[in-house]
């Protein structure tokens, strides 16, 4: 059974960092898997933040987090990372972790989301 868990949102000031992480069970990070962070702030689509593929470790990030966000993994631990800096209040939103398992009938995965408040 897969399982996603974040767990690392809080309230912080503008210009504060924060590391979210996401622990995975069910599964191993391969060839086949890319994991990614979303977001959904009130009243918005969720959007792709950062993704990361589970073998090569290749990322990609949506460019309004460019050059402040870093998505990392541990391959042993199932976990991934996402270590924010320099956040806006247009960061916050609800963080969610999402696992695709691609294959014959690729399979995708959701954690329950994490809390993030950028406010002074």
């Amino acid at each position: 059974q897969v399982q996603l868990v974040e767990s690392g949102g809080g309230l912080v000031q503008p210009g504060g960092s924060l590391r979210l992480s996401c622990a995975a069970s069910g599964f191993t990070f391969s060839t086949n898997t890319i994991m990614s962070w979303y977001r959904q702030a009130p009243g918005k689509e969720r959007e792709l933040v950062a993704s990361i593929t589970g073998a090569h470790g290749s990322t990609d990030y949506a460019d309004s987090v460019k050059g402040r966000f870093t998505i990392s993994r541990d391959i042993a631990k199932i976990t991934v990372y996402l270590q924010m800096t320099s956040l806006k209040p247009e960061d916050t939103a609800v963080y969610y972790c999402n696992a695709l398992i691609e294959g014959l009938v690729p399979a995708d995965y959701w954690g329950q989301g994490t809390q993030v408040t950028v406010s002074s």
